[in-house]
């Protein structure tokens, strides 16, 4: 679960953690008034959007000379400017693809007289099983090429999670930010809290770009992006209201409420698969025969026939399907419970596309007769292997 750059500054906030003063907004006028709210003279207009490089972004609507989505302002007939230009127009960024995201709301900062910037970030380092801390002297919009060019500029310091942040780790940070005095001292504070704030809400990835030291010598985050772990998310049932929905794709929102994991990819064959495992391997034999998937979607072990009946129709609300592979190994799964949650979807709409089932393990035989006596033109497959030669002719055919 991804939140906006304005929560994460305002959850940071409670550990402590200096941020500059900002207000997020809906409206124009909204914007008006949260700049108002600030000291001023100088404001910064911000696209809130679950993606990178806002900065360097361009907006479909406007012209290519146009700023991007982080905009400085001298005065409030700026912000109103800026804010009449972003709201409402979909800003494409390098992690947004060319169809980019529609800006919804906008977050109104204090200007900051930055004299460094620098890059700090969390994640979880699934090889070690430790907390990386990233660091860099090289922050800013910059950090891809960084990181792409000069990797030698970028530190990662483990951390033990049964040992937690030590003062040592600390003093890391510091050190490989090129910091000394007061501002040295700040970074290993800075570095403890952001810790703390990362294990404290179950965060999956925390990344501060940049942080800056302004001209007085303070430390500031300067931008912030925040992801939780979602299987944490039970710990944190207030996370619920930080959720913005306009910023997912809706399939996969309508999948979440089914607790089907579903992921919308670029292909066209549609494939329902019970265990993550086996819907990588069906992803790749389906690339092995020249096609490209259009989702992964796991129903899980024990799904009902509802759970399978609302996954079917997810991928068929997904225009680009022009053909369906279900691949189910019935362990806990039973394989006539796949069958008539097939049968129930395939018969509330409107089929359209070839269907392709492969089903084996636990009540195969009674599945199979259910998809035989069924009436609908749904190809039987013997194995993995004929099911994805099936659906790629099947495709091809009706193309």
């Amino acid at each position: 679960m991804n939140i906006h750059e304005y929560q994460a500054k305002e959850l940071l906030s409670k550990f402590g953690i200096a941020v500059p003063a900002g207000y997020p907004a809906l409206s124009v006028e909204e914007a008006v008034a949260a700049a108002k709210q600030l000291p001023g003279p100088l404001y910064v207009v911000k696209a809130q959007i679950h993606a990178g490089g806002r900065g360097k972004g361009k907006f479909k609507e406007l012209g290519p000379d146009a700023k991007g989505g982080v905009r400085l302002a001298k005065s409030l007939e700026e912000v109103e400017a800026n804010a009449k230009e972003m709201l409402g127009n979909t800003l494409v960024t390098v992690q947004t693809g060319e169809h980019g995201k529609q800006v919804n709301r906008l977050y109104v900062t204090d200007g900051v007289d930055i004299a460094k910037e620098y890059y700090l970030s969390l994640l979880v380092d699934r090889n070690s099983g430790q907390v990386a801390m990233i660091v860099s002297t090289e922050g800013g919009m910059d950090i891809e090429a960084v990181a792409h060019d000069t990797p030698e500029r970028i530190t990662t310091i483990t951390i033990d999670p049964a040992q937690g942040f030590m003062p040592h780790h600390g003093r890391a940070v510091a050190f490989a930010l090129k910091l000394t005095g007061d501002t040295n001292k700040q970074a290993q504070r800075l570095a403890k809290q952001l810790y703390e704030a990362f294990t404290a809400l179950d965060c999956a990835m925390l990344e501060i770009n940049p942080l800056v030291e302004d001209k007085n010598g303070n430390l500031l985050v300067l931008d912030a992006k925040m992801s939780f772990d979602s299987n944490a998310e039970f710990r944190h049932p207030e996370f619920a209201a930080l959720r913005d929905e306009s910023e997912e794709d809706p399939m996969e929102v309508e999948a979440s409420k089914y607790d089907l994991a579903y992921i919308k990819l670029d292909g066209n064959i549609g494939c329902m698969v019970n265990g993550a495992g086996l819907a990588m391997a069906t992803m790749d034999i389906i690339k092995l025969n020249g096609a490209f998937p259009a989702n992964f979607l796991d129903v899980g072990g024990g799904a009902s026939k509802e759970k399978v009946t609302a996954a079917f129709k997810i991928i068929l609300s997904d225009p680009a399907v022009k053909g369906i592979l279900v691949n189910i190994f019935g362990g806990i799964m039973r394989c006539d419970t796949i069958a008539e949650g097939i049968v129930a979807a395939a018969k509330e709409v409107d089929l359209g596309v070839p269907l392709v089932v492969r089903l084996e393990g636990t009540n195969v035989a009674e599945g199979k007769a259910i998809l035989n006596n069924s009436g609908l033109p749904i190809v039987s497959a013997n194995d993995l292997g004929d099911a994805a030669q099936k659906i790629v002719a099947e495709v091809k055919r009706a193309a």
